[in-house]
């Protein structure tokens, strides 16, 4: 225990004793700086600078555009523009896909590549739809006092103006006879209409020629984007006399009826009507004759 004790007062005496640090002139040895010091002071002086040293360098990486200096450290431009490419490429994934999905149902509209049983338009008879004939679809005695009671607030009213039922009135292509009607039996989603040579092929409404070519099966195509998600699309032309990207308007002479250089049972127009991906009866919206 003495031996202990004695060799902590020694360390002790060593920490606490005061020295005298003096800085001399080297020619005269003239005393220009002096101070005293121990060894404690020394270790709390070197431990306290190396404490604001740590501080003030985890601040400037922390806190300051010096960290971009540091080799691992991204810069603040780099991390926005990253962010920003990847709000463009989320962007440009979600316009990808519609156009694909938009591609996808003009090829269903060339080919006629459609599964019927699925379909269920009001122009196709599905396969599992019930039948009610048998259905009472008589009015009973209260609709019919409702009925009368609202004709006869409307038959005085001076404000009662008439509107359409209906945004999009289709103009008749061709006047013609109908050669092969429309059968969603048969997957023969169109029209054929016998013409005579050069007739004048004209646009059922306004719109935007999204295809306009020559295909070996069907001659010169022409497919025109309606509203309200309509395209009708018009077969075996020997001419087309727009181009892809033109907008034309209602009953606007679009292409010319003739040979069309592919395999075809003489000049007509196939003719096709198309709502959402959908085929729909042309008969049922068109007189062609």
């Amino acid at each position: 225990m003495c031996a202990k004790r004695l060799k902590r007062q020694i360390i002790k005496k060593k920490l606490f004793t005061k020295n005298r640090l003096v800085i001399l002139n080297e020619e005269t040895f003239e005393e220009i700086f002096s101070f005293k010091l121990n060894l404690m002071n020394v270790f709390v002086a070197l431990t306290t600078i190396s404490i604001v040293m740590i501080a003030l360098t985890t601040y400037i990486i922390a806190f300051t555009p010096l960290r971009e200096y540091i080799p691992g450290y991204a810069s603040t431009k780099l991390k926005r523009e990253a962010t920003e490419n990847a709000i463009k490429s989320d962007s440009l994934q979600k316009i990808i896909d519609e156009n694909g999905a938009y591609l996808a149902s003009i090829k269903k509209v060339l080919t006629g590549d459609l599964d019927h049983t699925k379909l269920s338009r009001d122009s196709i008879q599905a396969a599992d739809q019930k039948d009610i004939s048998g259905l009472k679809t008589e009015p009973t005695e209260a609709e019919l006092k409702l009925r009368q009671q609202v004709a006869l607030e409307d038959k005085y009213n001076l404000f009662e103006q008439a509107k359409p039922k209906v945004d999009l009135v289709f103009f008749p292509p061709v006047k013609g006879h109908i050669t092969e009607p429309y059968s969603s039996k048969n997957k023969h989603f169109a029209v054929d209409i016998a013409l005579a040579k050069d007739t004048p092929i004209k646009a059922v409404a306004s719109g935007t020629v999204i295809l306009a070519d020559w295909t070996p099966t069907n001659g010169n195509v022409i497919i025109i984007r309606h509203n309200d998600g309509i395209i009708s699309v018009y077969k075996h032309a020997a001419s087309l006399t727009k181009d892809q990207g033109d907008i034309v308007k209602s009953g606007e002479v679009i292409a010319m009826a003739g040979s069309t250089g592919a395999q075809s049972t003489g000049i007509h127009l196939h003719f096709e009507l198309w709502k959402d991906g959908y085929p729909i009866n042309p008969t049922q919206f068109i007189d062609f004759e």
